[in-house]
């Protein structure tokens, strides 16, 4: 609250310092001569804290910066009693601070939200005297190898090894996959993971700050060292415009004075060049364009959050992208309903779908949820389905229940298997088709019977293709980096046209691929939506999060949101940023000519303090106006 009050106060002294230049502008026309000139009010308003900023970074920072010009233009004006000019180039200084300060504002609360993602606590399994006896204790006091119990619903404290039962784990906070990972004694978990369904003993096996989360912790904390802020580019180039506008400004004054001018009017030359080499129009011409764009991509739902990731986003030339809740919507939808019967016509399918979504509709399992849903959506009355009795279910396997006085069995071959029921040839060669095309299958089984299958998948977003083609024709090259495995992001970027892919990817990985694309001399944006994207959001180049569906964390990491579902806004991107780029480099080139012949004319005489303020302003009125334009451009297709 206290940046955004005093970012208030300094418009509002700004805004008085306007008021004042204008009335001593209107008393210097009419030549009238005040007890008081009104430019003073401007000097102290908006040239002491420029004066002052310059000041302290040259003796404190060792920094020569555009604001030391700038206030020795003023100075050297008030020394020849030239107030209006003086009064004018820290005017349009106060405004450049004010729209560069106004894009530039970030809030970074990502760093916090995922701390307390971690666990405070866990049950610890010990044994005395042959008894087991479990305990909570905090987590930071797991040690490695201890034995830990997760019941259902709760989240893993450590990173371990299962060594008794089975369970399902909602890893996306890890690896981005949508759907819950199948879990039994001898795989892994991660920190931060939630147990979905049975209960599970694990064995400690990274723990505190070895474990997968605070990792991921890590991560985003050395990403966000590494972003350093650019400076801008009047002050990069003050090093060299202050002694050399010295040293021309001083040239002047000598060389005129030698050929015979009188020497008031020699010096007034030299304060002259001061004034219109001030880097006003330079200044301004970051700001006012990055506010532009900003302002633009804002009405087409696209947040940017800083002026530097505009600029940053237009020399991008290689886009990322997460699979799951990015290219696809992240949940699971049938694609596929098999039915293996004899004659397999709508009505035999329609009854595998009613037995399915019967025992199904006492899971909770996401999968499950999924097929009761699109039998209601084809057709099939979920309210009027048989009743499921005796249900049972085996977690990372599949359930079972009674309907209409024979057992049905739903979930994995192995399930179906164990319990007595074969897979014939064309069940395999089914199942086989649906698992290379990386989707989820739950077989039905009817009375020792496999009668069919459901494939489900992540369902890639429509404008997908179209988006990856667009991006194609503006010259950026594209590549999927993904939790999901090798077979299901293939047959995903197939459909959406991309043919670079990484797979089975950990959050550590998107980072390392991201710094291999890097080093490589790619400029790599990011686009993702999950916890896990965290850290290669702030490890690329540019980030951008899916706003509207990702997690906060993302869209904190990074430094675009993405407010609206439509991935047409990416190419939107891509081409709003690179135009403001060339504003920006337009109007800088602009600015410097203006300068350049103001600078001859001034040496001239053509140019006095005031004449020269006044084409040093309508310089800057001119890149403003451009920078301007951005806002009402059209840069949709």
């Amino acid at each position: 609250m206290k940046r955004i009050s005093d970012f208030f106060a300094g418009v509002k002294m700004t805004a008085v310092s306007g008021v004042c230049l204008a009335a001593s502008l209107v008393m210097l026309l009419a030549d009238v001569n005040p007890i008081l000139d009104p430019a003073w009010i401007t000097v102290v308003l908006s040239g002491y804290p420029l004066l002052y900023l310059a000041l302290t970074r040259l003796f404190f920072e060792k920094w020569i910066s555009s604001a030391l010009l700038i206030s020795m233009a003023m100075v050297a004006s008030l020394s020849i009693g030239e107030l209006f000019a003086a009064g004018e180039v820290a005017f349009i200084m106060a405004i450049g601070a004010i729209l560069e300060d106004r894009t530039v504002a970030r809030a970074k609360k990502g760093l916090s939200q995922l701390i307390a993602l971690a666990p405070q606590e866990g049950r610890r399994l010990t044994a005395e005297n042959g008894v087991v006896r479990e305990e909570k204790i905090p987590a930071e006091q797991i040690q490695e190898g201890d034995l830990l119990r997760i019941l259902p619903g709760e989240k893993i404290p450590v990173d371990g090894v299962i060594v008794e039962g089975q369970t399902s784990v909602d890893q996306s906070v890890m690896t981005g996959e949508s759907l819950p990972a199948d879990k039994e004694a001898g795989d892994e978990v991660y920190c931060g993971t939630l147990n979905c369904f049975g209960a599970v003993d694990i064995r400690a096996t990274k723990v505190g700050a070895d474990s997968s989360l605070q990792k991921l912790i890590r991560l985003v904390e050395e990403a966000e060292e590494k972003k350093a802020p650019v400076q801008r580019t009047a002050d990069k180039w003050s090093v060299w415009l202050v002694p050399i506008a010295l040293f021309i400004a001083v040239a002047a004054a000598v060389i005129n004075w030698l050929l015979g001018v009188d020497l008031t009017a020699a010096l007034t030359r030299g304060v002259t060049v001061l004034v219109v080499f001030c880097p006003c129009a330079l200044a301004l011409a970051t700001p006012v364009s990055v506010m532009a764009a900003i302002g633009q991509a804002a009405k087409h739902g696209v947040i940017i959050k800083s002026g530097e990731a505009l600029e940053k986003m237009g020399k991008v030339d290689t886009i990322a992208f997460d699979k799951t809740g990015t290219l696809t919507f992240g949940a699971p939808k049938v694609s596929d309903v098999i039915v293996l019967e004899p004659h397999g016509d709508d009505r035999n399918r329609e009854r595998l779908l009613e037995l399915a979504a019967a025992v199904e509709s006492r899971s909770e399992h996401p999968l499950g949820k999924a097929i009761v849903a699109f039998a209601a959506e084809s057709g099939v009355a979920c309210q009027n389905l048989p009743r499921a009795e005796t249900f049972h279910m085996v977690p990372g396997k599949g359930v079972r229940a009674e309907v209409a006085g024979k057992n049905v069995f739903c979930g994995s071959s192995r399930y179906l298997k164990e319990n007595g029921i074969a897979l014939n040839e064309l069940a395999e060669k089914q199942l086989a088709k649906l698992q290379r095309q990386g989707k989820a299958c739950i077989l039905i089984g009817e009375e020792g019977v496999c009668i069919g299958l459901i494939g489900l998948s992540d369902t890639l977003r429509p404008d997908a293709k179209a988006m990856i083609q667009k991006l194609s024709e503006l010259g950026a090259g594209t590549c999927l980096l993904t939790g999901d495995s090798q077979r299901t992001a293939c047959y995903l970027a197939e459909q959406a046209g991309i043919s670079n892919i990484r797979a089975q990817l950990l959050p550590g990985d998107k980072v390392a691929e991201i710094t291999r694309l890097q080093a490589e001399g790619k400029m790599v944006c990011m686009i993702g939506d999950g916890v896990n994207d965290a850290p290669a959001l702030k490890t690329a180049y540019v980030g951008a999060a899916m706003g509207s569906m990702g997690s906060d964390i993302a869209v904190e990491a990074a430094d675009i949101a993405l407010v609206s579902e439509e991935l047409s806004r990416i190419p939107y991107l891509t081409r709003l940023s690179r135009s403001a780029l060339n504003t920006i480099r337009g109007n800088i080139a602009a600015s410097m000519c203006i300068n350049a012949i103001a600078v001859g004319l001034s040496v001239l005489g053509l140019l006095n303090p005031v004449t020269g303020a006044l084409v040093h302003n309508a310089g800057s009125v001119l890149v403003v106006l451009n920078g301007a334009l951005l806002y009402d451009r059209n840069f949709e297709e």
